[in-house]
């Protein structure tokens, strides 16, 4: 490294920490990521992981959603035998007696061009495989071009890289803060007390991030719920698309399980002092028989795993990028869609940090704008 290398110290393991990470030493920085326990602990290692811009939404928004799942399109096209990376569409559908709200969706993506096709329960065969007909009430919608991720996956991926290319890697730093002189940030601290010099600080530490820079004097709204992901065991099934449904969603998982949310389940979460979360074992099993009913033959489906954990949501619920007015050198990334930005945002993030030039794909999602 020569002696005008840009040093960043980025605080977070999960996909948009270790994404920014690799862009960054693709560029020629140095970069030191710090997580406080190991890789995708957080909200990374239990998101849905669900590659859409489906429903309505602000047009930046939409339009960095869309530039977030062109990225994966690259990586895909790159290797489509990756079995944690697929793009086998998404498939939508209401409630009985919300026919009309069905296709009121439908007709808001067909306007703003984005690939959206109105379904009849039996046509949906045709569309997508391995879905029960018989689940769906009135009408879905089946969107071609989404797909999914498994994210501890993609970070296993991208960590390759990232020590290919002489990153450094501090796991179990534990609460890490960001250290400022003259009102810049210089630096991270770790909760034992180690300090690592940087150039320039980034802030990707899901839903913590907030309660990170507000020692900084830095309010960032913050509206992250719990929620949880679960992993089935194995079954033989069909199912290509993710399916975002009443009771349950789900999308395939490598290995011929399945990833499982929703959010009914949330008033069944115990939270305990230590800050861990706990739910009974029958509203997970409840959750697996309602996901089982959308699938064909009607398998049995045993959760094999689960997590419990906030879901990173920002206050205003649209994401939250780029370098603090109040902190220059501190960058934050913060936000829903994590998945589906993680790529595009890590490489947008990238630029910015090295050369201080903003993107004005991220002009809506400054910090400044909770000032």
């Amino acid at each position: 490294m020569s002696s005008t290398t840009k040093r960043v110290a980025v605080i977070g393991g999960g996909i948009l920490g270790v994404s920014t990470a690799v862009h960054l030493l693709r560029e020629g920085a140095s970069v030191t990521l710090l997580t406080e326990r190991g890789l995708a602990s957080e909200a990374t290692g239990r998101s849905l992981s669900w590659l859409n811009s489906a429903g309505e939404r602000s047009t930046p928004y939409h339009l960095l959603r869309l530039a977030g799942i062109d990225r994966y399109r690259t990586l895909f096209a790159a290797d489509p035998h990756r079995e944690w990376l697929q793009f086998g569409g998404g498939l939508m559908w209401n409630a009985a007696g919300q026919r009309e709200d069905t296709e009121a969706r439908h007709a808001y993506e067909k306007s703003v061009g984005y690939d959206s096709v109105l379904l009849a329960p039996e046509d949906v065969a045709a569309a997508t495989p391995g879905i029960d007909a018989g689940a769906i009430p009135e009408n879905a919608i089946f969107n071609p071009g989404e797909g999914w991720v498994s994210l501890p996956a993609l970070v296993e991926f991208l960590m390759e890289e990232f020590h290919d290319r002489g990153g450094k890697l501090v796991v179990n730093a534990g609460k890490a803060s960001v250290v400022t002189d003259g009102g810049r940030a210089v630096g991270v601290e770790t909760a034992a007390g180690e300090t690592y010099d940087a150039d320039a600080v980034l802030v990707a530490c899901g839903a913590a991030t907030p309660a990170v820079v507000a020692p900084l004097g830095v309010e960032i709204p913050n509206g992250s719920p719990v929620s949880m992901l679960v992993v089935t065991k194995p079954v033989d099934h069909d199912v290509r698309a993710v399916m975002n449904t009443p009771r349950a969603a789900v999308r395939p998982n490598p290995g011929g399980t399945f990833a499982l949310d929703h959010d009914w389940y949330e008033e069944h979460i115990t939270g305990h002092a230590d800050g861990t979360f706990s739910i009974p074992d029958d509203v997970v099993q409840e959750l697996a028989d309602e996901a089982s009913k959308l699938i064909a033959g009607n398998p049995e489906l045993k959760p094999a795993s689960w997590k419990i954990g906030y879901k990173p949501i920002p206050g205003d619920g649209e994401p939250v990028f780029g370098e603090l007015g109040q902190v220059p050198g501190c960058f934050v990334a913060f936000t829903h869609s994590g998945a589906t930005l993680g790529l595009i945002a890590g490489e947008l993030l990238a630029g910015e940090i090295l050369t201080g030039n903003r993107h004005p794909m991220l002009a809506t999602f400054r910090p400044g704008r909770f000032s």
